[in-house]
């Protein structure tokens, strides 16, 4: 059936109008208009209609010479079937406000098929993606994407007085803490009007600025992570521990490189990093578990404990460590199978196997320590011999990989513990910047102080530890999250050009603008929907920083370089919302309570506060009393 639709300027005379709440129909045409129904086939179909509309007033009338039904009311009955194929040619916004003409109208605008079509138009969702698993209708999935994103700006912080680079909530959603160029961790109270609870400057303890902040479970403790001053190098930073309900500092850790940022592996047991030098582009990073209360009264009580030493090759170190809780994957908030068809971007290498397929494997797989001598035997002649030809830099990676094979010891293996946690962390083996991520187990046993200090209890033969997973993204890593069941890990990628070859670890290949948002199953380690995108950055290998991205239960939020946050469906793969700020988004938060609350925090110097269009709606009613959503879908299109 072909379908014309006409604009005319001058309004019927004989037609009685039929009039509505005004709120009914907020945004639709001011002036005079009208939608003007006729078909090629009229006679077969044997009726005709004409809908006037003017503010909040309709006008329903048969066309001329056609015979029309006419309900009770007398205002025309037209089939089903072709009040459908009309509102098949309506957006979402008209096909709502056309159902309140009729009962009639009414149940035909809130017919399952017409909404599927509606919703993968609309949205602009692959045909082959099904509705999500706990959607209940097409209509109320279409109204959960458009009506329940924190896409609306309520409130802009501005106590920070430089960039503020890191958020992160509480547990309870009660608080959020901030991070900023001005060197002070910020202290909030979530309210319906955000305020200002405490103010923690830094610039007495010798930081140049803040840089990251976590709670521990319980919200009793925040962990705030800097840039530190002191008489080592620039790479140098500290973790301090501050205690919420008094807010005075009870430690501070050493932490290097800074940007290891530190992190909550139990409520008092936190993880810092410590980088050592061996050569000129071969190091080793050294991971601390530390007690949050340093103060014991026994020198017989640890407050610090090794917890993993892992050699870097190719100026690459260890990087923004995160720990995810294995007791939460049973119960994962979606499903993101990726399809049989679809193509991993990246390659995860399992390092704990017994597979000799070495083709197969990447450079920090260890073979046994006899190949080992024999390998390195090999290489130091073929140099005196004059026959194998290396630079300074590839052969010192070259012995440095040879000897720490043989003194590597090889992952734990144990049964299915729902107490096991994964440390995760950016690393790499080409190159300084972070192309990889490692994953490593933390066992029961290891999450203590107690024990063995200094790695005591370690093997003469056991230097190094071996990492359980690496994950190449064969791109430059600049964000990471986990999802609220920490079962999925999303990362902020700036991908290499495809094929490219690092010849140099201090020149790796340039990066691409569009910023690739890939996901990772932590219970299967493997790949799985294909990459987000829509953001940017700009800025190039040398001076890359880092972006925090969030997820929550549906939707997972970055900020990015061109001056916007964000947000994306977790199941249909789309972008939802942007959220402009006058500069570069660092970071964004949802809160753990309530998904349609989003912070994001900028180089402006601010933190924006943005709420779903239902939760504004709520909030600014007289008495809690929910409008129709599509009152605010045709006042507020995006």
């Amino acid at each position: 059936m072909e379908l014309q639709w006409s604009v005319q300027q001058d309004p019927p005379q004989t037609p009685s109008p039929v009039e509505f709440p005004a709120w009914h129909l907020v945004g639709l045409e001011e002036q005079w208009g009208c939608h003007s129904l006729s078909s090629r086939s009229a006679p077969l179909l044997g009726v005709g209609v004409e809908v006037w509309v003017q503010g909040s007033l309709w006008w329903i009338s048969g066309l001329p010479g056609q015979n029309v039904t006419m309900d009770e009311g007398g205002t025309p009955l037209l089939p089903d079937s072709l009040v459908y194929q009309i509102f098949l040619s309506l957006g979402p916004a008209d096909v709502l406000a056309a159902g309140l003409v009729c009962r009639q109208w009414q149940a035909v605008s809130r017919d399952e098929f017409l909404w599927r079509e509606q919703f993968y138009r609309y949205y602009q969702v692959a045909r082959d993606v099904p509705r999500h698993p706990a959607a209940t209708s097409w209509y109320e999935e279409f109204r959960r994407l458009y009506d329940m994103v924190p896409c609306v700006e309520v409130q802009t912080l501005k106590e920070h007085t430089d960039q503020v680079l890191h958020l992160s909530f509480s547990h309870s959603g009660y608080q959020f803490a901030s991070c900023s160029k001005d060197c002070t961790v910020k202290i909030w109270n979530n309210d319906l009007t955000i305020s200002l609870l405490h103010s923690a400057d830094m610039r007495p303890y010798n930081w140049s600025y803040t840089q990251f902040s976590q709670f521990n479970q319980d919200d009793s403790l925040l962990l705030a992570s800097g840039v530190f001053l002191g008489p080592h190098n620039s790479s140098s930073g500290e973790i301090a521990v501050i205690s919420l309900d008094s807010f005075a500092l009870l430690s501070r850790v050493r932490n290097k490189p800074y940007d290891v940022f530190g992190c909550w592996l139990t409520e008092t047991s936190l993880i810092s990093g410590n980088l050592h030098r061996i050569g000129d582009i071969t190091s080793c990073s050294v991971l601390w578990l530390n007690n949050a209360f340093q103060d014991v009264e026994s020198e017989n009580v640890n407050v610090v404990k090794r917890l993993f030493k892992i050699q870097n090759l190719n100026a690459s170190t260890i990087r923004t460590v995160m720990v995810a809780d294995c007791s939460r994957f049973d119960n994962p908030d979606l499903l993101l199978d990726a399809s049989d068809q679809a193509t991993p971007l990246c390659q995860v290498f399992d390092l704990g196997g017994d597979s000799e397929d070495e083709a197969a494997s990447p450079p920090l797989r260890n073979p046994r320590p006899g190949r080992a001598k024999e390998g390195l035997r090999r290489v130091l002649d073929g140099v005196l011999d004059g026959g194998t030809q290396l630079s300074e830099r590839a052969l010192e990676t070259r012995v440095a990989e040879l000897l720490a094979q043989g003194r590597t010891k090889p992952p734990e293996r144990s049964a299915a513990d729902a107490r096991n946690k994964y440390l995760i962390f950016t690393t790499g083996c080409l190159t300084y910047s972070p192309h990889q991520i490692g994953i490593k187990q933390i066992l029961p046993h290891q999450m203590t102080t107690a024990g063995p200090v200094l790695g005591e209890g370690r093997g003469s033969d056991a230097f190094f530890d071996a990492l359980d997973h690496v994950i190449d993204v064969h791109g430059h890593i600049i964000g990471m999250g986990l999802s609220p069941d920490n079962r999925y890990l999303y990362v902020n990628s700036r991908a290499w050009p495809p094929g490219s070859v690092v010849a140099d670890p201090m020149q790796p290949p340039p990066i691409a603008e569009e910023i690739d948002l890939l996901v990772f199953d932590l219970k299967t380690m493997r790949e799985v929907k294909r990459a987000l995108r829509a953001h940017r950055a700009y800025t190039p290998n040398d001076e890359c920083f880092f972006i925090f991205l969030d997820v929550s239960k549906d939707f997972v939020a970055s900020g990015a370089e061109d001056r916007h946050g964000y947000i994306w469906d977790r199941h249909y793969n789309i972008c939802l919302a942007k959220l402009r700020h006058e500069d570069v988004v660092n970071s964004v938060a949802f809160s753990p309570q309530e998904q349609e609350l989003l912070l994001t925090a900028s180089d402006d110097a601010t933190i924006k506060a943005w709420r779903s269009p239902r939760t504004v709606r709520v909030l600014q009613a007289s008495r809690p009393r929910l409008r129709p959503f599509f009152s605010w879908f045709a006042s507020h299109r995006r």
